[in-house]
């Protein structure tokens, strides 16, 4: 059975606690109850005794309510004392912030021949006016862009039926824990230990443009024999198609004379380099992002742990996640005719 009655427990700190929060951060909802219960027939004096007010106070917020309703609860603008630093102090952070470099607020302080302003102050004026932030790298710009990724899409468009189009990329595979933000609780910050040497292995991996088989090969190094090597395995797995089109970049590997050599004896494979600088053309490095996302923030005991992290991400995707993380239909490097078609099975 629930008792008749129920009193809050206060002790004088928590009294003063909940005092202080109606007259800081509560003080509309305060004005709000004056209103209500001078309403209820309470008489200013009252209510000034149970918020701990003058009824001077209560008597003014009850008028300007009468006289402005609820817009005129909140505190109206104040002018008070005039703002430090020069009037034009804001444009010149806003020019200063225009260019980049490594900008502290002791380094915008200095710039600005040292106004008369604490550093705490001068904190706040950056605040209105820019952000905490890193920069973001920006790849070149290729100056025959557009030439080159029109060229693709020719070719593409004049490929016999039943080609095979597949995007080809090769990343490194770390033992160094790759890290990433990520949600923990409060006063802990986990701890990923890291190894006494860093290894390394490469991935080379290609995606099919039109249906989302993934393809792939881990490789204690990334040269031309072993890039070879995976065009052979790219062979194998389409024997039935006349052409067997690989994108990629410009990568060394790419172009050399040892995989020149072997593209001669293979002739139904094609290796067409794209763009210079434009790895966002390259719907593989999305896979690669989805990778490293997936094994952030894990140490591994050794390579061959971190390697069968790889083995088992890749192996739990469908075909149709692999069209939806990499979006080849967003890629420049396809004619709008096989843009159309790739929708289907995405």
């Amino acid at each position: 059975m629930r008792p008749a009655t129920v009193y809050a427990n206060l002790d004088t700190a928590e009294h003063q606690q909940l005092i202080d929060r109606l007259h800081g951060p509560w003080r509309e909802p305060m004005r709000a109850l004056m209103v209500l219960l001078s309403a209820y027939g309470w008489d200013p004096a009252d209510i000034a005794g149970l918020l701990c007010l003058h009824p001077g106070t209560v008597r003014r917020w009850i008028n300007r309510y009468g006289g402005e309703g609820l817009p005129g609860l909140p505190d109206r603008a104040r002018s008070g004392r005039p703002r430090l630093g020069p009037a034009r102090l804001g444009q010149r952070i806003a020019a200063l912030l225009s260019d980049p470099g490594a900008w502290t607020t002791g380094r915008i302080w200095r710039a600005l021949q040292r106004p008369a302003l604490s550093l705490r102050t001068m904190y706040r004026r950056i605040r209105e006016h820019a952000q905490w932030r890193r920069p973001r790298h920006v790849a070149k710009s290729c100056p025959d862009h557009d030439r080159i990724v029109a060229g693709i899409r020719t070719h593409i468009a004049d490929l016999p039926p039943g080609s095979v189009v597949v995007a080809e990329d090769e990343t490194h595979l770390s033992w160094l824990a790759v890290i990433r933000a990520c949600w923990t609780l409060p006063g802990l910050r986990h701890l990923i230990p890291t190894p006494g040497s860093n290894v390394r292995r490469s991935i080379f991996g290609a995606v099919n443009m039109l249906t989302g088989q993934w393809h792939y090969h881990i490789a204690v190094k990334a040269v031309s024999e072993v890039f070879c090597y995976f065009l052979q395995l790219l062979e194998d797995a389409y024997p039935d198609a006349p052409v067997i089109a690989v994108i990629c970049d410009n990568g060394t590997i790419h172009h050399s004379g040892y995989t020149r050599t072997w593209l001669t004896g293979h002739p139904r494979v094609r290796v067409i380099e794209g763009a210079t600088y434009s790895p966002q053309d390259n719907p593989t490095e999305r896979m690669w992002a989805a990778l490293k996302r997936a094994i952030a923030n894990t140490a591994t005991d050794t390579i061959n742990h971190r390697i069968r992290q790889a083995h088992r991400f890749f192996r739990d995707r469908t075909p149709q996640q692999n069209l939806t993380t990499c979006a080849p239909w967003s890629s420049p490097w396809l004619p709008d005719s096989y843009a159309q078609k790739i929708w289907q099975p995405a």
